[in-house]
């Protein structure tokens, strides 16, 4: 009887509380809805930037649907389509992003948003590019974005970001280059190495896989007797890398090769 007497009370306790939550839940939810419909456009926007400002990112997307919908031309509209992008930017949503970037850039030329929406453009390529061992076609398209950004807008206070970027994108490219002639070279399929030996050291030649790539074509032309070539090729690794830690055995064979060529004309 005691026993009984004591769970009573607590399971009306906890009975009350979970009430209270569920109220409080509702409440919440309640106020949180807010009649837009009598808000002037302006003060509607303001609204909305509010709700991306609180990362209320679902209710933020609807608010600039809504406001692009009903008021096309305007002088929010621009806004409304700047922030529905980065809405979905911050949402991860990336090529909903690019899609809504790209609306504004070629809808609105005159956006006061323009560099920025290119620059973002961009981004959403950059943040959809893979590891080094898949498809690289974000990473291209990312590229060729941050590209146009630093060509229309030079002056551009993220022009520096941009750049490091494409380059770490570039570096991407190239390592995916690289490791598919080292296979090439390992599998003895030479003429595929020696193409994608090229392919690293002229298209991606900024690359830290430049100057590796040059210095195992030097090697494997060697190897397969096409000692003229190598000739070449060195005297370029040389020119282009003199600080390089591989220089000093380019510079022998280089020296080497020009005395065989020497000894015989």
């Amino acid at each position: 009887m005691v026993i009984i007497a004591h769970q009573k009370p607590i399971y009306l306790k906890m009975k009350n509380i979970i009430s209270l939550i569920i109220l409080s839940i509702f409440i919440s939810a309640c106020s949180s809805s807010i009649d837009t419909s009598n808000m002037t456009p302006e003060d509607r926007l303001a609204y909305a930037i509010k709700l991306y400002q609180e990362e209320d990112y679902e209710e933020a997307v609807k608010e600039f649907d809504a406001i692009i919908l009903q008021y096309p031309g305007s002088s929010i509209s621009d806004d409304a389509q700047y922030y529905l992008a980065l809405t979905r930017f911050q949402r991860e949503e990336y090529i909903l992003g690019a899609y809504q970037f790209s609306k504004l850039i070629k809808s609105m030329p005159s956006s006061e948003f323009l560099a920025d929406a290119q620059y973002m453009l961009a981004d959403c390529y950059y943040e959809l590019s893979p590891d080094f061992t898949l498809d690289q076609q974000y990473s291209k398209k990312a590229i060729e974005e941050f590209q146009v950004f630093i060509d229309i807008f030079p002056l551009n206070e993220k022009v520096a970001q941009a750049e490091t970027k494409i380059n770490e994108l570039n570096d991407k490219l190239a390592k995916k280059e690289y490791d598919a002639a080292r296979i090439y070279d390992k599998m003895e399929y030479y003429d595929a190495a020696i193409k994608y030996y090229d392919s690293v050291s002229e298209i991606y030649h900024d690359t830290q896989y430049a100057p590796l790539a040059l210095y195992n074509k030097i090697n494997l032309l060697i190897e397969k007797k096409r000692e003229s070539e190598a000739l070449t090729e060195a005297q370029k690794f040389i020119s282009r890398y003199p600080q390089h830690p591989n220089f000093s055995d380019v510079e022998k064979i280089k020296n080497n090769l020009d005395s065989k060529f020497s000894a015989n004309p």
